[in-house]
């Protein structure tokens, strides 16, 4: 059987393609479109799923969306009627696009699908599974589990906000949800906002910020109470109640009542850009220690509802990787399996697997070892001569390779010699993060190199971690973990031998000096607390890039690197040889390369200075 899955109109639309249980491809829209978290309909991402699998719109057995748009609008009249005459200005501003757009959405996929090539309507199957559903599906269905509980947890999809589900054999039952208005990612959302960045886009910078509160300051604690005592009730089972007097994101266009916060929490809300001060780090810190604790409730309750042995998880709140670890850490479950594309875009993966299983009852099967993602290298890939047409556009100065190995041998060196490297390789990535082959690399044990890639190449606030690329086999040289962690989702320490000692008044240091204290062997990607976002590199599913990491364990004695997303701050991950010339030649990188390909920085034609790309692309 072939099914296309398709989530888009909210943030990170997607496409995705199946043949039986086989994932051909997905992608994001913003690849193509080059605009981050791109919401319309993804006619670039559905052209390039087709043109892969070799199949026309006529034999595809059924397309899904990933959610139900009349429940959703459901909730919108039903939400506007309880807090009336509240809201009337969203209202106002929401309707007529529903009216225009989403309730009519089946039209509205079958003339963007027409436009990509013609087909028969009556023919076409379409499909609309709930929002949960596709989440649970995206995590369960591709798990290496024979039987597993599945924990989904985001901002809100009809109603549901998160849910507790058991996945067995073909078959996912929704055993527990909770509903809007009352949602964990709803929460954390509200405090990215506070916090002065933007919703759907910033919430993994509050991750990142948390670790520069100071665990140990009454302001902490103070906070912590304020949120459990005056905004949120906690229950056994992790479910949460929301104090809608303090928030404004069910009827209003901001997520909180700003002076009703600022009276709470003692200062204002904190504008994009401005200086990140002590008082805001602590409150990122009080809001992750919450969210972990609403976290792990969940996570009990879904293993006293199934008795499971695995966890699988879906959801934007699945990318909190720090409540990953915790939740690894814990021992409720084995193991746990973590959808690599858990917001909405693995909707539309999720959405044609749950077709496939439930709506057409085909049998499922799994290997313990092993998940269907295929390393989440799904997108598109490009040739030589799709890389030598990009040199000629721009003139560009270029060296081939005649065999990998005397490349890796090379960039290796480079790397050990502090230089910064763009490295494309093979299939583009499924889901938030660069694995390997759209990623930026460099020496995890240069003093130097969190400072340089923020500032230099990526643009982008300076407190911001950067993650580790090691070998699976010497994860435990560097890490505190014992599983495999292959989509950058999972936070663990550095191993103490490794650590520096930290001042006895470290905690009152202010965030720069926090920052550029060296806390290991390996400081490029030990954050402030000593924790990592490890991706564990196996040879299997990408040998070119654990071949490169090799060349460098050869070296130097270290089988690990740092990984950085192909983009600067604002645009979306490098898809094409010509997005990656570009974002090459925009920043302060040394090398390029792509494929057997190396392009030396100081040997390419001077850039055009007219290519304003800090004003095309929005601050995120």
């Amino acid at each position: 059987m072939k099914i296309l899955g398709i989530s888009c109109f909210y943030h990170d639309s997607a496409a995705a393609i199946i043949q039986d249980e086989d994932i051909l491809a997905a992608a994001q829209e913003e690849r193509f479109t080059r605009k981050k978290h791109d919401k319309s309909f993804p006619e670039n991402a559905v052209k390039y799923c087709l043109e892969y699998s070799g199949f026309s719109i006529d034999e595809l057995d059924a397309v899904v969306f990933y959610d139900k748009p009349f429940l959703k609008f459901e909730r919108l009249l039903e939400t506007y009627y309880a807090f009336a005459p509240k809201g009337i200005r969203s209202f106002v501003k929401a309707i007529p696009v529903w009216i225009k757009e989403k309730m009519f959405l089946k039209k509205l996929i079958l003339s963007e699908l027409k436009k990509i090539n013609d087909f028969d309507k009556k023919h076409i199957k379409l499909l609309f599974p709930e929002h949960h559903l596709s989440h649970a599906a995206s995590a369960f269905y591709p798990s290496p589990f024979e039987d597993a509980a599945i924990l989904t947890v985001d901002a809100v999809g009809e109603w549901a906000t998160s849910s507790i589900c058991y996945g067995e054999k073909n078959n996912i039952s929704i055993l527990k949800e909770m509903h809007f208005p009352h949602s964990l990612g709803l929460l954390y959302s509200a405090f990215t906002y506070f916090l002065g960045f933007r919703v759907n886009s910033g919430e993994y910078k509050l991750m990142g910020l948390a670790p520069y509160g100071n665990p140990d300051s009454e302001r902490v604690k103070n906070f912590v109470d304020i949120i459990k005592n005056k905004l949120i009730k906690i229950y056994d089972d992790g479910s949460i109640w929301i104090n809608q007097k303090y928030f404004n994101y069910s009827v209003g266009l901001k997520m909180v009542k700003e002076k009703k916060w600022e009276k709470l929490f003692g200062f204002k809300k904190r504008n994009s850009e401005s200086e990140l001060l002590q008082h805001h780090c602590d409150l990122g810190l009080a809001i992750q220690i919450v969210t972990e604790e609403i976290v792990l409730k969940m996570v009990k309750e879904a293993k006293k509802l199934t008795g499971a042995d695995y966890l699988c998880l879906a959801g934007g709140v699945a990318l909190n990787c720090v409540a990953n670890g915790k939740i690894l850490n814990s021992g409720i479950f084995k193991d746990i399996f973590i959808q690599p594309a858990a917001g909405d875009a693995g909707g539309a993966l999720g959405a044609a697997f749950a077709a496939y299983h439930i709506f057409f009852d085909k049998k499922r099967t799994f290997d313990i070892n092993n998940d269907k993602m295929k390393g989440a290298y799904l997108g598109p890939e490009y040739s030589d001569k799709d890389i030598i047409l990009t040199s000629r556009k721009f003139k560009a100065v270029y060296k081939k390779f005649d065999d990998f190995d005397s490349l890796c041998t090379n960039i290796a060196e480079y790397i050990n010699k502090g230089k910064i490297i763009g490295w494309m390789q093979g299939r583009m990535e499924f889901g938030p993060r660069a694995l390997g082959n759209r990623s930026i690399i460099g020496d995890p044990r240069n003093p130097e190199m969190q400072k340089k890639l923020n500032l230099k190449i990526k643009y982008r606030e300076s407190f911001r971690p950067f993650a580790p690329s090691v070998l699976f086999e010497n994860k435990e040289d560097f890490f505190d973990l014992k599983t495999k962690s292959p989509y950058m989702l999972i936070v663990e320490p550095v191993v103490k031998s490794r650590r520096n000692k930290l001042p006895e008044n470290f905690n009152t240091l202010n965030l720069k000096d926090k920052l550029y204290f060296q806390r290991s062997d390996v400081p490029a990607i030990t954050h402030i607390d000593f924790s990592a976002r490890i991706q564990t590199v196996h040879k299997e599913t990408n040998p070119k890039y654990w071949q490169l990491i090799n060349a460098f364990k050869k070296l130097t004695g270290f089988g690990v690197i740092v990984n950085t997303s192909f983009n600067v701050r604002g645009e979306p991950i490098v898809c094409t040889p010509e997005d990656a010339y570009r974002c090459f030649m925009r920043t302060e990188m040394d090398y390029l390369v792509m494929n057997n390909f190396l392009f030396v920085k100081t040997e390419q034609p001077k850039w055009d200075n007219t290519d304003n790309w800090k004003e095309d692309f929005v601050l995120d």
